[in-house]
């Protein structure tokens, strides 16, 4: 008999994060050796680690407990149930993998948080201080609310082995599958620290000099956050919504919630990895949509509009019209206008004074040459070339 769904969607989302977690480290070892790796790609394999206890028991929850904890039973079916009845032996066992699953579900999401605020680190390297200050206050809001997740999972049910208790009915707190302050506690906690570490690369694209079309493609990359906020709430709401089966839920949404975890703390550092292999296919698409674009504008050159033919151009290119007003383009517009002002003379740092010509065509020239001019001047003028934002030097959008 072959695995069910639900079993071969968990192992292929715990292969492919493992790939991903395997590509980072080769382009990190590629790129600045073995010897130079940092704390976060460390941390991801610890991670990883987890990611792997966790599907073992998410899929164990299915597999040996048959989705059985101790919620969603009637005080008279406690009563019932014998203590040789199999399926008492069931809901034990899965009340215990319950305990499992959210211990190892808690290290690998916050271990992930951790991997992502050391790469911060790292990414800040020589700007101020107070860039700084907000990854430290990162990590003691990441310790603390770990510490209070941990706390809530294995000291809300006292004494301990309630979480597992049949009959007498242990309560609400005492459901691993599916206690209601258990999941509040740990999406509170799980969201509040998302939104913080989606704040941090924010706040320092929002002060970088990119354009703003790389700042947003930046800020998209580092927001991958969301995903697991959306799926973190999504899972909360299923399992508040039906308790009785609560336990299968819980297993399937905490794996796709890791799973979204993983590629998306990944991201950032496998994403240079990603655009080198695709570059290729990428430059072949742009220069396919620019030869069609030059086609276009080629062929757009030999249409005449209404009432204008090649025999009735001039030799400069003009229509003659009983009406020349009407024939003017914007271009011509343009140089009538600033044909009939004077242009201040613009003298260069050589001495040599420039817009000294007359005519349509010299105005045009001179507006271009005095741009170029100016721009040169300054830089000559202050001594140092244009500063550049030396911030994300590898995600070149």
């Amino acid at each position: 008999m072959g695995l069910p769904p639900s079993a071969i969607e968990a192992w292929s989302y715990l292969s492919i994060g493992l790939v991903v977690t395997a590509l980072r480290t080769y382009f990190r070892v590629n790129h600045v050796g073995f010897q130079k790796l940092q704390a976060d790609d460390y941390l991801v394999w610890v991670a990883a680690i987890f990611y792997v206890a966790e599907t073992t028991a998410a899929y164990s929850v299915g597999a040996v407990a048959h989705g059985f904890a101790n919620n969603g039973l009637s005080d008279q079916a406690r009563q019932s149930l014998s203590p040789d009845n199999p399926e008492y032996h069931l809901r034990v066992i899965g009340s215990k993998i319950q305990l499992v699953g959210w211990a190892t579900y808690s290290v690998l999401l916050w271990t992930l948080k951790a991997s992502l605020l050391c790469f911060y680190i790292r990414l800040v390297s020589g700007l101020p201080r107070n860039y700084y200050n907000l990854i430290y206050i990162g990590f003691f809001l990441l310790i603390a609310s770990f510490v209070g997740l941990i706390g809530t999972i294995f000291l809300e049910c006292r004494p301990f082995h309630h979480n597992w208790q049949i009959n007498p009915d242990p309560g609400d707190a005492c459901y691993p599958a599916s206690s209601v302050r258990l999941l509040i506690v740990a999406l509170t906690l799980n969201v509040s620290t998302d939104i913080y570490l989606i704040a941090i690369p924010v706040s320092l694209l929002w002060n970088s000099a990119l354009k703003i079309t790389k700042r947003l493609g930046l800020v998209v990359l580092f927001s991958g956050s969301v995903f697991i906020i959306f799926c973190a709430v999504f899972r909360t709401v299923l399992m508040i919504k039906d308790p009785v089966n609560g336990a299968q839920t819980a297993g399937s949404w905490s794996v796709r919630e890791t799973f979204v975890a993983t590629i998306t703390s990944n991201l950032p550092v496998v994403f240079p990895l990603f655009r080198s292999w695709f570059r290729p296919v990428i430059d072949a698409l742009s220069n396919s949509v620019s030869s069609i674009k030059k086609t276009s504008r080629a062929s757009s050159r030999d249409i005449y509009t209404f009432g204008r033919s090649p025999r009735n151009i001039g030799p400069r290119g003009v229509v003659p019209t009983a009406n020349p007003i009407t024939d003017i383009s914007f271009n011509e517009s343009e140089e009538r206008m600033v044909g009939k002002i004077a242009m201040q003379p613009l003298e260069t740092s050589d001495g040599i004074t420039m817009g000294q010509q007359t005519g349509i065509m010299d105005d045009r020239i001179r507006k271009d040459v005095e741009i170029s001019i100016s721009s040169e001047t300054l830089s000559s003028q202050n001594g140092t070339p244009p500063q550049r934002n030396n911030m994300f030097p590898n995600y070149n959008l």
